[in-house]
């Protein structure tokens, strides 16, 4: 799409509802908003020359529907507005890009111990639950225990969970999931084995 100069047609901003990571099957929303009244909304895949969807109003707002996605319908998505006085062709900036993720289950995070699976009594260890993605909540297992022993939160792709010393031994595993319903959770990390330091005793 050709653009004008961008000091006359700001980006809009473009989300999703109800999150940008679903499970198929959920309907998604993709709300497009002009930072003023618009004629016309376009949505649109990197690639692909013409809008995948129009909504005409005269409005700053415009809600595109998604439903009961599927996988294939995951992927890049940016949105342009326009007004009838722009003249033929003429998009605003586009919005920055919007990933969509549509999938029964994400990729299985690796759990590692920080600075080692050998911990002495008196030494913290950290254990990594990493990911691939952003803005996840981390759930952390131990071996033996039905409930979560650490929840976490985090802006990152992972998230370090503390143990004390002298109780880190033990076998652990980890995953991540969405932080809102319609929840998507990842497969379970493969196990990490803690062990305690053996000391000698000099007499």
């Amino acid at each position: 799409a050709p653009l004008a100069p961008a000091s006359y047609h700001p980006k809009p901003w473009l989300g999703a509802q109800p999150a940008t990571v679903v499970t198929p099957g959920v309907n998604v929303t993709l709300r497009c908003r002009a930072p003023q009244p618009a004629w016309r909304f376009g949505l649109f895949k990197p690639g692909e020359i013409a809008p995948l969807l129009f909504r005409d109003v005269s409005s700053e707002l415009a809600e595109f529907f998604l439903e009961e996605v599927t996988p294939a319908q995951g992927g890049s998505y940016r949105c342009c507005y326009r007004r009838p006085d722009w003249g033929p062709g003429v998009w605003s900036q586009p919005s920055d890009v919007l990933e969509l993720l549509v999938t029964e289950e994400l990729p299985r995070p690796s759990l590692v111990a920080l600075p080692g699976p050998v911990v002495g009594p008196g030494a913290n260890v950290s254990l990594r639950c990493a990911g691939r993605l952003r803005n996840m909540s981390f759930v952390l297992y131990r071996e033996g225990v039905a409930a979560p022993l650490q929840y976490r939160h985090s802006a990152q792709p992972w998230a370090d969970f503390t143990l004390l010393g002298a109780r880190a031994p033990g076998t652990y595993s980890c995953y991540y999931h969405t932080p809102s319903a319609p929840y998507v959770l990842s497969q379970r990390s493969e196990v990490l084995v803690i062990a305690a330091a053996h000391h000698h005793h000099h007499h």
